[in-house]
């Protein structure tokens, strides 16, 4: 069966070896990255995500900062392979920041009561599935990204650079640019431990 929406998916991979060569100019991947989000669904419409996204100094500033970071907990001794991922991350063009706002959440909450405990976890579908939107609209203009995780170790200082509101949450970071190396072969589990199909 042919779907182009699942062509689409298969190109979101996690690319490494990401570049600076980008298919188009920044104002289009800005562009790009607002809609991907705005048409991404979140629960009762909260529409609780949050983007930053870093050009130039910016995108080079944060590696620095999760450089910093990571220095004061990883051995020096150990410390050359984190060097060298955080340097693939800085020859990237670009780096979205993803941010769920905690006071929407808090607000559903006091407004929901009976789902109170729901909206945290409804918050974390909702970047999950802006990230996953971003990434793949980016993988159609054959642009290459890895989601990443240094937060919350750069949480304060990230904010700090850039003014980021104390209720923005920060929850991945995606490094994105052109594809310098692809993704490597892909496994799949076995179909018959995942899905079961009932009439």
């Amino acid at each position: 069966m042919s779907n182009n929406y699942i062509e689409v998916l298969k190109k979101r991979r996690s690319i490494y070896g990401l570049g600076k060569g980008v298919s188009l100019n920044d104002e289009a991947v800005v562009s790009l990255i607002k809609e991907a989000v705005k048409e991404s669904p979140s629960s009762f419409n909260s529409q609780t995500s949050r983007v930053v996204v870093l050009f130039n100094e910016s995108h080079d500033k944060l590696w620095t900062i999760a450089e910093d970071a990571l220095k004061k907990i990883v051995p020096e001794d150990s410390f050359g392979p984190t060097l060298e991922k955080l340097n693939s991350f800085r020859a990237a063009h670009g780096t979205v920041l993803f941010f769920e706002d905690t006071d929407v959440v808090k607000s559903l909450q006091e407004q929901f009561a009976l789902y109170a405990d729901n909206f945290p976890i409804w918050s974390e579908q909702a970047t999950g599935i802006a990230q996953h939107s971003v990434w793949t609209a980016l993988a159609q203009e054959n642009i290459g990204a890895s989601l990443q995780h240094y937060n919350p170790l750069i949480d304060d200082a990230v904010k700090a650079e850039w003014d980021i509101p104390a209720s923005w949450s920060l929850r991945a970071q995606l490094p994105f640019g052109s594809i310098v190396a692809p993704a490597g072969e892909k496994e799949y589990m076995d179909d018959a431990a995942r899905f079961r199909v009932f009439n």
